[in-house]
């Protein structure tokens, strides 16, 4: 009997070649696993430790595995089907529980069943949970220290994290329950503000110093940006030396793990979104994807992403416009806060391609009105500088 060898994707050049190929009507993600390898492997080189890729910003298997081969082998998971997903994968490969909440029935099977080893917690009934779920064997708990609100897209310490002085208490617990003590801490997602984490170690060093516990584990989080158009970010080497400098000043074992947890930084610009005009009315476009689909980040967080046009029969007019951009649902709440800037002429069928769509897009995208994107097509090339 024959051997059925598998069918090869086929890799495009870039969105425009997608468009002549298919001449798509529905969304499509065009996925640079070049653009992501290379973030990847920007920070395994630069960060002076464990990098672990944060699987909720995009669970997509082909980013998992274009980062598994760049790489990253150590994954931030905050679920059971994460972890189930990364563990099935890559056997090799690591999950961490990040959730500081969690059930006791994933606890339980996230240890037995995936070998996970590592869980995160803030409060003590949590770390009794976990405890009580696992047994305690070979745990590593990581305290989640909450830090002050800064210049950031999302605060995420404003629903998980200990006070500086209840971490100090959780960490001696952990110690006194013969676990491997470590502490965390978020700074907030798209943060534009290096010295963050240098005032959020500083106050790891107050807390390290109070609990009087030696830790086996420093996770500095994530939060590590990218510039989008009208908001600039500073570079990743600042962060990491801010990093550096703050780690210098703390009193660490020498064989304490560093820890941080990218995800915007290494997928926003390895994956854009072709999407086709069905309607425009005068200053007003209507596209197959929205603030229910794809696009809910620039409904929620105000933010911009670059487009461009693509026509196939003819060029479009050098002059440009500003356009108000509708979604396809019936809900009339379903309109970007940012005005697109297109050609004039935009019409009826002309594609666009929406860049630095590779954060937060098919990992929180709704199937309402019966609309979904699910469609990924590699390209060679991301997003047009």
């Amino acid at each position: 009997m024959a051997c059925v060898q598998p069918v090869k994707q086929k890799i495009y050049a870039d969105a425009r070649a997608v468009a002549e190929a298919l001449t798509p009507s529905y969304p499509v993600y065009c996925l640079a696993p070049r653009v992501l390898e290379q973030s990847a492997r920007r920070f395994l080189e630069d960060f002076p430790g464990r990098v672990l890729y944060a699987v909720k910003c995009n669970p997509h298997p082909r980013v998992l595995t274009a980062l598994y081969d760049a790489g990253i082998h150590h994954f931030d998971t905050a679920s059971l089907p994460e972890i189930a997903q990364v563990r099935e994968a890559f056997r090799d490969a690591s999950a961490y529980f990040m959730h500081p909440v969690k059930s006791r029935a994933a606890i339980s099977m996230a240890y037995r069943a995936y070998g996970v080893k590592c869980f995160v917690v803030d409060h003590p009934a949590e770390l009794a949970k976990v405890l009580d779920a696992t047994g305690g064997e070979g745990v590593s708990i990581v305290v989640r220290l909450k830090t002050p609100e800064v210049q950031a897209l999302y605060n995420l310490s404003a629903k998980f994290g200990a006070e500086p002085e209840l971490a100090a208490e959780l960490l001696r617990q952990v110690q006194d329950d013969g676990l491997r003590p470590g502490l965390s801490f978020h700074v907030g997602s798209q943060c534009l503000s290096p010295e963050a984490y240098g005032q959020a170690l500083t106050i790891t060093g107050e807390v390290i110093d109070e609990s009087g516990v030696d830790l086996h584990i420093l996770d500095v989080g994530g939060g590590f940006p990218i510039a989008y158009p009208g908001q600039d970010a500073p570079p990743i080497d600042d962060y990491v030396a801010a990093i550096k400098t703050g780690i210098d000043g703390l009193s660490l074992r020498n064989d304490c793990v560093l820890m941080c947890e990218p995800g915007r930084a290494i997928v926003a610009n390895g994956c854009s979104l072709l999407v086709q005009v069905l309607l425009r009315k005068e200053d007003e476009i209507y596209i197959n994807d929205g603030i229910y689909g794809s696009l809910s980040e620039m409904a929620v967080a105000k933010m911009q992403l670059p487009v461009h046009l693509i026509r196939l029969d003819g060029s479009p007019s050098a002059e440009m416009e500003e356009f108000t951009v509708y979604g396809p649902t019936c809900d009339s709440v379903d309109v970007l806060p940012n005005r697109f800037r297109l050609p004039a002429d935009v019409r009826e069928d002309d594609w666009i391609e929406i860049g630095q769509i590779g954060a937060y897009s098919n990992a929180v995208a709704t199937r309402f009105n019966g609309f979904f994107a699910d469609t990924f097509v590699e390209v060679e090339n991301g997003f047009p500088a």
